[in-house]
């Protein structure tokens, strides 16, 4: 298939079928490791969801602010993280039907990064931003 042809990566998350008209079919194994792997995504972007709306809900010493901070970044990053995952899932399915290797990514030491600012972050405000008691 010429790369004009090639359906995009964002199309294929709606129509995986269309992988198959790509390479050939990957041992099984290899494609549920990579549905397991997808599947640990969403698990991640299923937490941070419900720590943003736990912190919303349950910081309630904190200052308005302060919470709603806390649980928009939780959210939008449970949000983030969900997208990846999909993404990711199809461009790894995409390379084992065509022999090509695994696409690298930044992800996993983004978000591992993105959580220990986060928890930094809502540590301080819990030990110092409890104004509103």
């Amino acid at each position: 298939m010429a790369d004009q042809q090639r359906p995009s990566t964002f199309r294929l998350w709606f129509a995986p079928e269309r992988l198959r008209s790509e390479g050939s079919t990957p041992d099984y194994r290899f494609s549920l490791a990579n549905e397991r792997t997808f599947l640990a995504w969403i698990r991640t972007a299923l937490a941070l969801v419900a720590g943003g709306l736990a912190a919303d809900q349950f910081l309630t010493d904190l200052d308005r602010p302060i919470r709603t901070a806390i649980a928009v970044l939780l959210l939008a990053g449970g949000a983030l993280c969900a997208v990846r995952a999909v993404n990711h899932w199809i461009r790894c399915e995409r390379a084992m039907r065509r022999g090509e290797d695994l696409p690298p990514s930044r992800f996993p030491a983004t978000l591992a990064v993105a959580t220990v600012v986060a928890a930094v972050l809502i540590l301080g405000a819990v030990v110092l931003g409890g104004a509103g008691r």
